[in-house]
């Protein structure tokens, strides 16, 4: 078997699963050149950054690309299919944890936590204080949430069970909406939503799905949550309405172009909370995260297809690359 290669370092626990398996090699940086260059050769790749599409390309040891996560956009899925590579991912084991994360920025925006922090730090007790006077409850508001896989599933029992919240959702599926939450389309919902969390996949159907039009359907007062990719937004719209007061706030994980740059506008606003896409990383769901891809190496090592294969259509192509 030809080496392991992991675009990131991994939990400790997911690195001995590997190690033992084989030559487990993590990239010395997770720029494409440099993935191209270390990861020539690689029979399993572990993907926590995008990889590019020559990659599968003149790759005859390639078995398997396995997603550190769930979010598919990171690997090329024709690219893979093409060269014959099974793709995996590793679905809802850090749902939680971007659940807890939904609320953590929700009520640090609701309770002007920057704000006040701020003052408190600069200005004095009284000032700090002062903040809670604009503050507002959670409890007795509208959640709209974007998406209803095992992340917005995860969202909603917190919003419903927890704080009581009236939840609205869209999503492709109809049906995977969850009784106690009513459906709505996408416009209905965002001129509806006190919290509107964007937690859908990248797809071409969600490019640009919250574009100028729908910011502009939003109550003045709203705030908008995105764990979802940042493609999602039109960040020149959200940007413009910010500047006018149209929306009450945002808290943002996921940008267009990430790192994001320091002399960023999103940086220049009090009600704007940003997060370096760390909204399902948390010292857990990075063990769930790297022995799930583990997994489903250690399976492809085996000769066994990964549990959650991704491209079944190119099971054929592989068992003539492989055949066992």
């Amino acid at each position: 078997m030809s080496f392991i290669f992991s675009t990131h370092p991994l939990h400790p626990a997911a690195k001995a699963m590997l190690q033992g398996a084989g030559d487990l090699r993590i990239a010395s940086a997770p720029d494409p050149e440099t993935l191209l260059r270390e990861g020539r050769g690689a029979g399993i790749v572990i993907v926590r950054a995008p990889i590019p599409p020559v990659f599968f390309e003149d790759a005859p040891a390639l078995r398997a690309a396995i997603r550190h996560g769930a979010g598919l956009d990171m690997v090329p899925m024709e690219a893979a299919t093409r060269a014959g590579v099974l793709v995996a991912n590793v679905p809802g084991v850090n749902a939680s944890t971007v659940a807890e994360h939904v609320f953590l920025v929700t009520l640090a925006l609701l309770r002007r936590f920057r704000q006040m922090d701020g003052d408190l730090r600069q200005n004095g007790w009284a000032a700090g204080r002062a903040q809670a006077d604009a503050a507002v409850d959670l409890g007795g508001r509208t959640m709209g949430i974007v998406g209803m896989g095992n992340i917005g599933k995860a969202i909603f029992k917190i919003a419903k069970f927890g704080f009581g919240l009236e939840v609205v959702a869209t999503s492709r599926s109809p049906g995977s909406v969850p009784e106690g939450a009513r459906f709505l389309t996408i416009d209905e919902l965002v001129a509806l939503a006190d919290i509107l969390v964007l937690c859908c996949p990248l797809t071409p159907g969600t490019t640009g799905l919250l574009h100028a039009g729908r910011i502009a359907r939003m109550r003045p007062d709203a705030i908008l949550v995105n764990v979802s990719r940042g493609p999602v937004v039109d960040d020149a719209a959200l940007i413009e309405a910010l500047r006018g007061g149209r929306i009450g706030g945002a808290a943002l994980d996921v940008f267009a172009t990430q790192p994001l740059p320091l002399d960023h506008p999103y940086f220049g606003f009090a009600n704007v909370i940003v997060t370096p896409h760390l909204a399902g990383l948390t010292e857990e769901s990075m063990m769930r995260m790297g022995t799930g891809a583990a997994s489903e190496a250690l399976r492809v090592i085996k000769g066994d297809l990964p549990v959650n294969l991704r491209n079944p259509e190119v099971v054929e192509h592989y068992r003539r690359r492989f055949p066992t």
